[in-house]
């Protein structure tokens, strides 16, 4: 008589044991996923400074790019099913401003990591906060080589070539071209200006105290540096290395001009803006200078046929319309918001701090915009993503290569 009544127990049994089983796996699923502060099933917080004002304001372009870039991905679903509230503050490239806004960021809106923060003294004034607390500051918009220490920062990681080897590039040029020169250098008075001259100090070797016969400098609050330029003039020099920031770049070849002074100029990278430098300081002037790039513009002739260069072409259009895509910086903002993007889709669900950083140090990564021969690669001892450039010269409308991309 026990037998139908145990059968029909062990069914009832096998029947709830199935249900509790199905019922625990979306536990089972949701519990696999990770998360840090910052992240959640719909949302990646990510934080970020940039002087939307101040004397640097015109690198505010890089981070509506980036926005532009986020707004997109975000129109497409997001990273995995994960929209970016891409958290952008003005610092007015003031380091105190830094420390007070990344504070902010972290502590009252409670971002996942710091992302491309622009500024040298603006990324160092949060370095020792941030790996600390154990936040990702993660390529950060600088080519400082202090941002490429995995050992004493594991927190933090560059991503554009540095300083120091741009300024050696710099230095193997006018060793090739004209060995026998009288540089005369005016170098923004903190450690950009710093890391870029000891770049330009290391390539030049022995004969850098010879060849550099006039070193100046300016402080950032200057309203002009145009003493400085006479000062050059006077002195005779025939190479013009130019350590300056947009403001200061584009005064120094507009007076140069002005007073005829004409030597070959070197402009740094991070002043080679068509729109924001050159444009301003007069196309006629700024014939000739030279600089390097890593990143593709619509207007370079490598670019042609580019699919990477269209898309970015398109969503700059339906998303920054006032950006000029020809601008350099807005081609660096794009492209290491991709970045970024890679490294939060290959996290997965598992969006921890450490899990990020994990990645970013395991890259290997062909981001749209950068000049042919140029890649992204990282490893847990390399925090330097990016380290080829091109040397540039400007002709009157645009910037053509000199050669191929190369280490400097």
């Amino acid at each position: 008589m026990s037998k139908p009544f145990d059968a029909d127990l062990r069914r009832s049994l096998k029947l709830g044991a199935s249900m509790l089983l199905a019922s625990a796996l979306p536990l089972a699923a949701h519990a696999q996923k990770k998360y840090d502060t910052g992240a959640s099933d719909t949302e990646i917080k990510l934080g970020n400074l940039n002087p939307y004002s101040g004397p640097a304001s015109a690198y505010g372009t890089c981070g509506k790019a980036m926005q532009a870039y986020f707004d997109k991905v975000n129109a497409t679903g997001g990273v995995n099913g994960r929209k970016i509230n891409f958290m952008s503050l003005d610092d007015a490239y003031n380091p105190a401003k830094s420390v007070e806004q990344t504070r902010k960021l972290v502590e009252q809106d409670e971002v996942l990591l710091m992302f491309a923060s622009l500024g040298t003294a603006q990324n160092i004034a949060v370095q020792r906060y941030l790996n600390a607390k154990k936040i990702p500051q993660l390529f950060v918009n600088t080519g400082a080589t202090r941002f490429g220490d995995p050992k004493n920062n594991p927190w933090t990681m560059g991503w554009q070539p540095t300083y120091q080897a741009e300024g050696r590039l710099y230095a193997k040029h006018i060793l090739q071209t004209k060995p026998n020169a009288k540089i005369g250098v005016l170098m923004q008075n903190d450690d950009f200006g710093k890391d870029y001259m000891k770049g330009l100090l290391d390539g030049l070797g022995d004969k850098a105290k010879t060849m550099i016969t006039h070193h100046l400098t300016y402080e950032v609050t200057d309203p002009t540096i145009d003493s400085q330029i006479v000062t050059l003039k006077s002195a005779g020099v025939d190479v013009f290395v130019s350590i300056t920031t947009p403001k200061f770049a584009a005064q120094a070849i507009r007076k140069s001009a002005e007073i005829g002074f004409k030597p070959t100029q070197y402009l740094v990278s991070v002043s080679q803006s068509i729109s924001s430098v050159l444009k301003p300081a007069g196309f006629e002037n700024s014939a000739g200078v030279i600089s390097s790039g890593y990143m593709l513009t619509p207007s370079d002739p490598a670019a042609a046929g580019n699919k990477d260069v269209a898309e970015y072409v398109a969503t700059m259009k339906q998303y920054y319309p006032g950006g000029d895509p020809d601008d350099t910086l807005n081609a660096i903002g794009y492209s290491i918001a991709a970045n970024m993007v890679y490294v939060l889709r290959q996290a997965g669900d598992n969006l921890t701090r450490e899990n990020i950083m994990k990645i970013a140090a395991n890259m290997s990564y062909q981001a749209p915009m950068l000049y042919p021969g140029i890649d992204v690669k990282t490893s847990p001892d390399d925090f330097y993503p990016i380290t080829k450039k091109v040397l540039l010269r400007f002709n009157g409308k645009g910037y053509e290569a000199m050669g191929p991309a190369t280490a400097g």
